[in-house]
């Protein structure tokens, strides 16, 4: 039987764990490919994924929120697999990123829902940073 406080004891706690700021945490994945149809193939299959359909912009959701599959064929064709890592302000980021040595790959990019950029680190790996918008 359920001790009924506990049980509200756990809940209370973990909505509080949900509300707790996630600056500077790895919280999403982006599959830059100009095959999206092949991408979203191989890894559905490989991981049980769910890829959802295309957005206007070509972008695909994976498991609803957990990463997205990008059309890359509109900005030059690039193949990338990349985390993003949850900053509280993205400028801030990128400048603080440059002047550690990384180049940009995308800058700064706004739509209604985030904000994100692309950088290349010394050793030529390429992350993300974003933050929603309010």
């Amino acid at each position: 039987m359920w001790d009924r406080l506990a049980v509200r004891d756990f809940l209370v706690s973990a909505a509080a764990l949900m509300e707790v700021a996630m600056a500077d945490k790895v919280d999403y994945f982006e599959i830059g490919t100009p095959d999206p149809e092949a991408s979203g193939a191989f890894y559905g299959e490989l991981f049980g994924w769910r890829i959802g359909s295309p957005s206007p912009a070509e972008y695909r959701m994976v498991n609803e929120t957990d990463g997205g599959i990008w059309d890359t064929s509109a900005i030059g064709g690039g193949s990338w697999a990349i985390f993003y890592v949850h900053v509280d302000d993205v400028d801030a980021a990128v400048e603080r990123a440059k002047g550690l040595g990384a180049q940009v790959a995308i800058p700064v990019t706004s739509n209604p829902n985030i904000e994100f950029a692309h950088l290349i680190d010394p050793q030529g790996n390429r992350f993300g940073v974003w933050r929603p918008k309010a």
